[in-house]
């Protein structure tokens, strides 16, 4: 299949996941992971209507970024960011959402560059919910303490709701459930409509949206396999 193919396919599976629990396919948005995909492949899949797209690496963004500029393209940034990286992820037109914030030195840093710019930038706490320790993310039970922390003084750092991953290995719906469940403790405790809740990816779209994803990350899905 080519990419136009793959994310016909994509949305189609979207839309019988949501048939299968009552949701509207409309409230749920594809962002096509572009990580080491080429611009080619990310104007391929721009002429087959998707519009947001999620970079891994601010290097790699910021590259990709003025030769898309044209075009009116949202971006996203899904991997960890390193402190000294904000700068140059903040000057990147049309970066809409940090998925990846999970420490107060990343939320101090980002508030200190973004006052310095004028701007605010959304962002969404990213969530250790399977407590793998190869994966980034505050605990759950550190999510409100953080959460709070942000809120209360770094009025730049606009928090929009969590991410989290599917464990490698097991059911991913126990993880993506608790998820949401933090998700409205969240909302409930702060009075934030917090409207993201950004989980699943090519093998697990379907729990997450069972689970409330109003957001899912595809890569190979849609581009398909890596070289």
């Amino acid at each position: 299949m080519n990419i136009g193919e793959r994310l016909a396919a994509i949305a189609a599976r979207i839309a019988a996941a949501c048939a299968e629990c009552d949701r509207d396919p409309g409230d749920v948005q594809l962002l096509a992971v572009s990580k080491t995909r080429s611009v080619e492949d990310i104007r391929s899949a721009y002429a087959s209507g998707q519009r947001c797209f999620g970079e891994n690496r601010v290097q790699e963004l910021c590259a990709k970024a003025p030769q898309l500029e044209a075009l009116d393209v949202t971006w996203h940034m899904i991997g960890s960011v390193q402190t000294n990286k904000l700068r140059d992820l903040l000057r990147v037109p049309h970066v809409a959402l940090l998925h990846s914030l999970d420490r107060m030195r990343l939320a101090d840093r980002l508030q200190v560059e973004c006052a310095a710019l004028g701007r605010s930038l959304s962002v969404l706490l990213q969530v250790n919910a399977s407590r793998e320790p190869a994966k980034h993310g505050v605990l759950p039970e550190a999510a409100a303490e953080l959460m709070a922390a942000v809120v209360a003084d770094r009025p730049a750092v606009d928090v929009q709701g969590l991410m989290a991953m599917g464990p490698r290995e097991g059911d991913p719906a126990r993880v993506f459930a608790q998820v949401a469940a933090l998700g409205e403790s969240l909302r409930q405790r702060f009075g934030r409509p917090l409207p993201v809740l950004s989980l699943g990816m090519t093998g697990d779209l379907e729990a997450a949206i069972a689970a409330g994803a109003t957001l899912v990350r595809v890569g190979t899905g849609v581009f398909g396999p890596r070289a």
